[in-house]
C-alpha cells in the first residue's frame, strides 16, 4: 500500500481529477526541423516569446527560450547540423568576458538574434548572438552586505524572456522586469522579508503570463515559498507555502494543516527551511507545475523537530495548478530528512516507455543519492534505484515508497558520529542534466562523496552564519581519523537509464570535487564542461571524447546551442570559483578580466576567434605565509575551529583552508591575523562591509573573534610546517 500522502482528507474527487488537467488547446507538435510557430515580425531582440513558441519549441530549436529549453526542462536539442562526424571542426566563434570573479552558474537565453545571460550579483548582460557585441548590461546595484547570507556564493541561474521582457531574481530577494531591447528596468518587485536572510539564486520561470520564482536561505534559519507574478505588472498572484507555520497563526493552504501533524516542537521558531531555490518544470498538457523543495532548518531534525517525524513538505517534489497555486499532489524523497539531502535538483518531464505502455514521468536525481521517476499526472513512484553509494539507506521499498533507513545513519537521534555518503553536496547537486530524446537515457554530474555528521552539542543561533545543528569541525576531524579507510571520492559523467536504472557508461573525471551542467542533442552529442579548463563534446551512446577546447576557466553552467544565420552554435558560461588545479587548464593563470576567467564561451564550426593570452596570475597568489606566535590552548583552538566552522567556512574554505583564492582571500596568509585588533576591525567593526566582508558583531560571544583568530593562525603554522617539510 503506497504511503504517497495524497491528502484524501483535504483535497476531493474533484481535484483528483483536476490533477490530471484538461488536454492542452494547443499540444506540443512532434519535434522538426522546420519552425511551425513563426517567430513574430517585430523589432530587434523584441524577446517576443509567449506560451505558443514555449510550447511548440521543439519546432523552432534554433532558439533556446526558456532555462531548459523546453517546458519539460528536457535540455534537448532536436539539432543535428552539428553531430559525431563533424563536431571535431568546432571553433571559437566569440567570447564575452565577465567582470567578477564569484561563480557563474546561468543558463544563456537566446531568442531572434538576442542572448540574455545573467551573472554573479544578479547582473543581467545581452549580446548579438551573432557577433558577440554587447546590447546593454543591467546592474541591479545589490549592497555587497548581502553576500554573507549566499549559503554558496552570490550566483545566478538564468533569466526567463516574455513579451519583450526579460526577467531575473536578485541576490536581496527582489525580481525585476527589463526591456529585452534596452535593458531599461521596468519594473520591481520585492519578493522577500528583506530583514531575513532570504536570497534568490535560481532562475524564473514563465508559465501562463505568470514569473514564478522561489528563493534560498534555509541553512540561515528561514521559511520557504514560490510566489507567481504578473509578467506585465509585477503584481502577486499567488504564494505556496512549503512548510507549515506557527498552528497558533492559522495556515495558507489547507494541506498545511496535514502537514503540521508531522514536525515536532516549534519548529517554526527556527524557520523549518523547505526553500525553493532551483528547479521547476511545467507540463501543459497536465497544467502542473512541478518544484523542488529543500532541506530543513536547521539540518539536524532532532533540532528542528524533536521526535521527528515526516516533516511535511521538507525535500519533496511537489506539482501545482499554476492558475491559483493550489496542492496536486507530491512524493516526499527523505522523510524527516536531516543530512541536507535537497530535492531541488533538476526535475525532467518526458514521456517514455515503461512495462510496454508509454508514461508520461517526472525524474529527478536528488541529492540522497536515489534516481526517481515518477507518474506525471499523480505522483505515483514507478522506480527508484542508487545511481551512486549510498550508506543512508539500502533502497526504496515500492510498496511503501519511502527509502528503508540504515538506523546508524540518524546521527541526530543516536549521537554517534558518523560518516555518510553521500555527503551534503550530494549524489548530484544543482547543474543541469538532460534527457536524449535520441538514446533515452539521462546525463548528470554524478559525484561520490562522504561527510563526517556529528550533532552539536550546544546548539547556538545568530543573526549571521549557518544555523545547521551539525559540527563541520568534528565532521572533518571524524573523516581525517578515518584515513584511507574512509570511501574513495570522486565524480564522473554518467550515463543513465532511467527505465532500467542502470548506468550505461561513464567519463571519470580527474577532480572528485566536478560537476557541471548537461546538453544532448538529436546530433549524437552530449556537452559538458570540467573543472580541468576544458568544454568537451561526448558520443552519446558510448561517451567517447570526440571534441575539447580550453576555457583557462572551471565550469559549473549548462551549455545550450542554437541557430543564427543558418548555422548551429554551442554556447557556455565558464568560471567556477577559482582556476583549474587539475588537468590540462591547471596553469595557474589568468586574462585578468577577472581572476577566474569568468565569460561567455560560442563556439561553431569555423569560428575565428581566440582566446587572449593567459599572465600568470600573481593577483590570485596568496603570498607568504608569515602567521605569528601561536600562544592559545587546545580549548580555545578548539571553540575557534567550530566558531569559524559555523561563520567563516562557507567562504573562506573549510579548515581554513581556501580553494578559491582570488575570490575569497585565504585568511591564513592574511596579515589582519597578525594582531587582535587589525582582526576585530574586520569581523566586529566591518571595515570592509563595502566589499562583502560584513560585521559579525551581532553573531559573535565575548572572546569569539580572537577564538577563530587563533585557530586560523594555528592552521598558519600547520602549513608553514608542511611547506618546510
Amino acid at each position: 500500500m503506497s504511503t504517497i500522502v495524497k491528502l484524501s482528507v483535504l483535497v476531493s474527487a474533484a481535484l483528483l481529477v483536476a490533477a490530471c488537467g484538461p488536454a492542452s488547446e494547443t499540444p506540443p507538435p512532434a519535434a522538426s526541423t522546420a519552425p511551425a510557430v513563426a517567430p513574430p515580425a517585430a523589432a530587434a531582440y523584441s524577446a517576443a516569446v509567449n506560451t505558443a513558441r514555449l510550447v511548440a519549441a521543439d519546432s523552432e530549436p534554433g532558439n533556446w527560450m526558456s532555462n531548459g529549453r523546453d517546458y519539460g526542462e528536457q535540455r534537448f536539442s532536436p539539432l543535428q547540423q552539428l553531430n559525431t562526424e563533424n563536431v571535431n571542426q568546432l571553433s571559437l566563434a566569440w567570447y564575452a568576458d565577465i567582470d567578477t570573479s564569484r561563480g557563474q552558474e546561468a543558463t544563456p537565453i537566446v531568442v531572434d538574434g538576442a542572448m540574455y545571460v545573467s551573472t554573479a550579483w544578479s547582473h543581467v548582460k545581452a549580446y548579438d548572438a551573432r557577433t558577440g557585441e554587447p546590447l546593454w548590461a543591467y546592474n541591479p546595484e545589490v549592497d555587497p552586505a548581502k553576500g554573507v547570507d549566499a549559503c554558496c556564493d552570490v550566483v545566478n541561474r538564468g533569466v526567463a524572456v516574455w513579451e519583450g521582457k526579460v526577467f531575473v531574481g536578485t541576490i536581496d530577494g527582489r525580481l525585476i522586469a527589463l526591456d529585452s531591447a534596452t535593458g531599461e528596468e521596468l519594473w520591481s518587485v520585492v519578493t522577500v522579508d528583506q530583514t531575513k536572510p532570504y536570497t534568490i539564486t535560481g532562475a524564473p520561470r514563465i508559465v501562463k503570463g505568470q514569473v514564478i520564482i522561489g528563493n534560498g536561505g534555509a541553512e540561515y534559519g528561514v521559511r520557504g515559498y514560490i510566489t507567481a507574478y504578473d509578467a506585465n505588472t509585477g503584481r502577486q498572484n499567488w504564494r505556496y507555502y512549503t512548510v507549515p507555520g506557527n498552528p497558533a497563526d492559522g495556515f495558507e493552504q489547507p494541506e498545511l494543516a496535514t502537514a503540521a501533524e508531522t514536525w515536532n516542537g516549534e519548529w517554526w521558531r527556527l524557520g523549518g527551511g523547505g526553500t525553493v531555490w532551483d528547479s521547476m518544470a511545467y507540463d501543459p498538457e497536465l497544467n502542473l507545475l512541478y518544484i523542488g523543495v529543500g532541506n530543513g532548518s536547521p539540518w539536524n531534525q532532532s533540532l528542528r523537530s524533536p521526535g521527528g517525524g515526516d516533516n511535511l513538505f521538507l525535500t519533496s517534489i511537489m506539482a501545482i495548478n499554476p492558475d491559483d497555486g493550489t496542492y496536486r499532489w507530491h512524493y516526499q524523497t527523505t522523510p524527516g530528512e536531516t543530512w541536507d539531502y535537497t530535492a531541488t535538483q533538476h526535475i525532467i518531464v518526458a514521456d517514455v516507455t515503461v512495462d510496454g505502455a508509454e508514461r508520461r514521468v517526472v525524474m529527478q536525481a536528488p541529492k540522497n543519492g536515489f534516481f526517481y521517476v515518477l507518474d506525471a499526472a499523480t505522483g505515483q513512484l514507478i522506480t527508484a534505484e542508487k545511481f551512486v553509494p549510498v550508506s543512508w539507506a539500502s533502497h526504496i521499498d515500492l510498496e511503501t515508497d519511502r527509502p528503508v533507513e540504515i538506523p546508524e545513519a540518524r546521527y541526530n537521534e543516536t549521537g554517534v558520529p558518523l560518516i555518510v555518503q553521500p555527503s551534503a553536496l550530494g549524489g548530484h547537486n544543482w547543474h543541469p542534466m538532460s534527457f536524449s530524446q535520441r538514446t533515452n537515457l539521462v546525463y548528470l554530474a554524478a559525484r561520490e562523496n562522504i561527510m563526517g555528521y556529528t550533532a552539536e552539542t550546544e546548539y547556538i543561533t545568530s543573526e549571521r552564519g549557518w544555523n545547521t545543528g551539525t559540527d563541520f569541525a568534528a565532521g572533518a576531524a571524524l573523516i581525517s581519523a578515518a584515513g584511507d579507510q574512509a570511501p574513495t571520492r570522486q565524480s564522473y559523467l554518467l550515463a543513465w537509464d532511467p527505465i532500467a536504472q542502470r548506468e550505461v557508461w561513464r567519463v571519470p573525471h580527474l577532480d572528485p570535487s566536478d560537476a557541471a551542467g548537461v546538453l544532448s542533442t538529436a546530433g549524437g552529442l552530449v556537452f559538458q564542461g570540467n573543472a580541468e579548463g576544458e568544454f568537451v563534446a561526448y558520443r552519446d551512446d558510448n561517451g567517447e571524447r570526440l571534441w575539447s577546447a580550453m576555457t583557462q576557466a572551471v565550469t559549473v553552467a549548462a551549455p545550450i546551442t542554437f541557430l543564427v544565420d543558418g548555422v548551429q552554435h554551442v554556447a557556455v558560461l565558464a568560471g567556477g570559483r577559482s582556476l583549474p588545479t587539475v588537468g590540462a587548464g591547471a596553469i595557474g593563470s589568468t586574462t585578468r578580466a577577472s581572476n577566474n576567467n569568468s565569460r561567455v564561451l560560442v563556439f561553431k564550426v569555423g569560428g575565428t576567434a581566440q582566446l587572449p593570452a593567459e599572465l600568470p596570475a600573481e593577483i590570485t597568489a596568496a603570498g607568504e605565509l608569515n602567521p605569528p606566535p601561536l600562544t592559545a590552548v587546545s580549548e580555545t583552538l578548539a571553540h575557534g575551529e567550530q566558531v569559524y566552522a559555523r561563520l567563516c567556512s562557507v567562504c573562506h574554505g573549510p579548515a581554513a583552508v581556501s580553494a578559491s583564492v582570488g575570490t575569497f582571500p585565504d585568511l591564513r596568509y592574511s596579515p589582519r591575523i597578525q594582531t587582535l585588533e587589525a582582526f576585530e576591525a574586520v569581523v566586529i567593526d566591518g571595515e570592509l562591509t563595502s566589499g562583502g566582508m560584513v560585521s559579525f558583531d551581532s553573531s559573535l560571544e565575548d572572546a569569539d573573534a580572537e577564538a577563530i583568530r587563533q585557530y586560523v593562525i594555528s592552521q598558519a603554522h600547520v602549513a608553514l610546517e608542511a611547506q618546510r617539510r
